[in-house]
């Protein structure tokens, strides 16, 4: 049944089946990137055919998967900042991953290279649109085949399943607005892709988070146009509250805190990652090398879902991040 079929289905039952900005683009071909050290994988232009099945077998199980991006900032200029005491917390407390890296620069890659395993050619930080969509398989994909459930929540996104940039929503920070098997179902896509105003509704109870989501704050609490402090400030209200939430207090859930890329492209792309709540460990750090694919193929593996390319497939699970 097509994603279209399967949500005017889930409506008739009542039931969820899920329950500055730059002008230029390019149209997707063959990826020309490297990857992020010699010893990690590198994007692939689309997911690798006849791929085998996955034979990971799901550990303890993990309810709610809570994603928060950050934006253009270094592992250094984060981890001792005083500019980020709520961060800096938070990392102490529970997981921080102190040598992960983003797969590439600009944004919007690394974005679809954390949702699909590769950034589809796509190269700057075009908006959607003809040239510019990711024609490749994603993780909602095989979230909704596995009877889970996601929503996106954008800051400052003025409607649900907006594909076009609107003062402080940067649509390059929301990847699901590329894949055309989110965008060309537009009930769907407005289901799931949504302003974050709807976020603290879902939270009140298990049952109305969605097991997979994806948040990202507008440009500037994301720290992009905006400083550390603002964005630390930021996280410092909404964290908590999702933390201290039914998903998170009644279930083994997990919250992932990284950023895109760090500010600097002559740098090593080295960014911090936290994990916290209950699946994550406390006061523990790792000095493994991670980057944006292994953290989708953290998920893929917990879940028992198929890596989508060789890229997540190949990716480092991070399980000594997690209980």
């Amino acid at each position: 049944m097509g994603r279209k079929n399967r949500f005017l289905v889930a409506v008739a039952i009542g039931v969820f089946a899920a329950g500055p900005l730059l002008a230029g683009c390019t149209s997707p071909g063959p990826s020309a990137v490297q990857s992020a050290s010699s010893t990690m994988p590198g994007p692939s232009p689309s997911p690798s055919a006849g791929s085998p099945e996955s034979t990971a077998v799901p550990q303890a199980g993990i309810d709610h998967v809570v994603i928060i991006v950050e934006e253009n900032h270094s592992r250094s200029n984060i981890l001792g900042n005083a500019a980020a005491p709520y961060i800096n917390k938070l990392a102490a407390e529970n997981a921080l991953a102190t040598n992960y890296r983003a797969v590439m620069h600009p944004s919007l890659p690394n974005y679809l290279a954390m949702t699909s395993g590769t950034n589809a050619g796509i190269t700057d930080d075009c908006e959607p649109g003809d040239g510019c969509m990711a024609q490749v398989p994603n993780i909602t994909d095989a979230i909704e085949r596995s009877g889970r459930t996601w929503k996106m929540y954008a800051e400052s996104m003025p409607a649900p399943c907006t594909a076009t940039n609107s003062e402080l929503y940067g649509v390059r920070h929301n990847p699901f607005m590329y894949y055309p098997s989110v965008t060309d179902y537009k009930g769907s896509c407005e289901a799931h892709v949504v302003p974050l105003t709807r976020l603290s509704e879902d939270l009140k109870s298990a049952e109305g988070l969605p097991n997979y989501v994806f948040i990202a704050p507008n440009v500037c609490n994301d720290m992009h146009d905006c400083p550390v402090e603002t964005g630390d400030a930021w996280l410092s209200r909404h964290v908590p509250k999702i933390l201290a939430s039914p998903p998170f207090t009644t279930q083994n859930s997990l919250l992932v805190l990284t950023w895109d890329e760090d500010e600097d492209e002559g740098g090593n792309n080295t960014v911090p990652t936290i994990f916290a709540g209950p699946a994550a460990r406390q006061a523990f750090t790792s000095h493994r090398k991670y980057d944006h694919y292994s953290l989708l193929h953290t998920i893929e593996s917990r879940w028992g879902l198929t890596p989508m390319t060789a890229n997540d497939r190949k990716a480092p699970v991070m399980d000594d991040m997690l209980k």
